[in-house]
């Protein structure tokens, strides 16, 4: 199974007969590790028996079900300063093509573009008007994947409007010079994040800033900005983000060379790529992202958007959400005798119900349902669910084992 591949894992779900065996299998505890590693204390081989025992006094019956890969969130930011034109009508030549490769991998994805929309330029600028089936319809409108903030987005302030617009801070705010409309919501918490910059210029915040500001005044001028994408204030809704970028560098290994441009007839203001980017080829290396240069043309983009889709791909992270399935014929579930376990490599972790919910969850893990009383999930709690992501990394694979009929082991 390759990262690349669409994830499917499976969930074994044992239902309550009756009877009872012993349970000799190899075993890990309880899996509350926030790394990739658990303790391995008691552990079973999974390979041997499947079933959930831990006291002897129960057997087990199970069934499947599949589980897959989180959603993901596409980010994209592009200058609209008139220099742009042809890097832009090569954006909205290609986006289309670029969703549809994205949805063969049978992701849920959403793509927001943060840009002036609208078909045609106004007063030196250059807006993005994406086509259906992508957009909603032929003016460029919302589609059921496709969110647009209209946000006139200026040569070096890509950083600062992103946050700003983010945060919906003063300067920022919908119907401002450089605002545009709240788009938090568009964001799904459990989502990963992908965020695409397209300019001939460079961010004048800095990669630190534009990840770790503390929130307050702009150091450019007299607007506010919200904290950063990496602070905690945000609820680690951009970890494990990639940053991307198409941009006006020039050399892999000196990124204050500056790319020249192939056609002519692509270079329309002076200087022309007006920098090299450097601060967008530190967020590319820092995160694992992908880049292209804008000075190839049109010649960059079929790459760039395969690129880009391929670490959309990638980077989705397992889903910790897991539906439970209807219990089979004649069997009912009893919300108390639920266990779950988690499984990678042939070994498994035995996790700890956390009474309470998500609120109760801790820096020792566990799971809880979606609805006590009528659960239709089961949830990994944070810590649990950043192990499950770890061995997947690592392992390639990873299974989680739901056991019906023994009462469940609280923490």
């Amino acid at each position: 199974m390759t990262r690349a591949g669409f994830l499917l894992l499976v969930l074994s779900l044992a239902f309550s007969l009756t009877g009872c065996g012993d349970d000799d299998r190899p075993r890990r505890d309880s899996g509350g590790e926030s790394d990739t590693s658990i303790d391995t204390t008691v552990t079973r081989d999974t390979n041997t028996d499947t079933t959930f025992n831990p006291d002897g006094a129960c057997a087990t019956s199970n069934a499947m079900a599949e589980v897959g890969r989180a959603p993901v969130d596409i980010i994209w930011v592009v200058d609209n300063s008139s220099s742009m034109r042809p890097a832009i009508d090569e954006l909205t030549r290609g986006i289309n093509n670029f969703a549809d490769q994205i949805a063969r991998s049978g992701l849920d994805y959403r793509v927001i573009m943060i840009a002036l929309r609208g078909p045609d330029g106004v007063d030196g600028r250059y807006p993005v008007c994406v086509a259906p089936p992508l957009a909603g319809d032929s003016r460029c409108g919302d589609g059921e994947r496709f969110f647009q903030v209209s946000a006139d987005i200026k040569s070096t302030q890509p950083f600062e409007q992103f946050l700003g617009t983010l945060g919906q801070t003063d300067g920022f705010m919908d119907g401002e010079s450089r605002g545009g409309r709240p788009w938090r919501e568009l964001l799904r918490d459990d989502a990963t994040k992908t965020i695409v910059v397209v300019s001939d210029d460079d961010s004048r915040l800095s990669p630190s800033d534009f990840e770790r500001f503390r929130g307050g005044s702009n150091p450019f001028n007299g607007t506010t900005l919200p904290p950063g994408i990496l602070d905690a204030s945000w609820g680690g809704l951009f970890d494990g983000y990639t940053f991307n970028g198409l941009y006006g560098w020039g050399d892999e290994r000196n990124p204050d060379v500056t790319c020249e441009f192939r056609n002519p007839d692509d270079c329309v203001s002076e200087p022309c790529p007006a920098s090299s980017g450097p601060n967008y080829t530190a967020l590319v290396e820092s995160t694992g992202g992908v880049r292209a240069k804008i000075c190839d043309g049109a010649a960059a983009w079929t790459p760039f958007f395969n690129a880009v889709a391929t670490t959309v791909e990638d980077t989705a992270r397992v889903s910790c959400e897991i539906d439970l399935p209807a219990p089979p014929d004649g069997m009912t579930l009893d919300p108390n005798k639920v266990n779950v376990s988690l499984t990678s490599a042939g070994m498994a972790t035995d996790l700890r119900k956390v009474p309470g919910g998500a609120a109760a969850c801790g820096p020792a893990g566990g799971w809880y349902y979606d609805n006590d009383a009528a659960p239709t999930q089961v949830l990994l709690c944070p810590a649990t669910c950043d192990v499950a992501r770890g061995l997947f990394e690592r392992e390639g694979d990873v299974d989680v084992e739901v056991a019906f009929g023994c009462d469940s082991v609280l923490i």
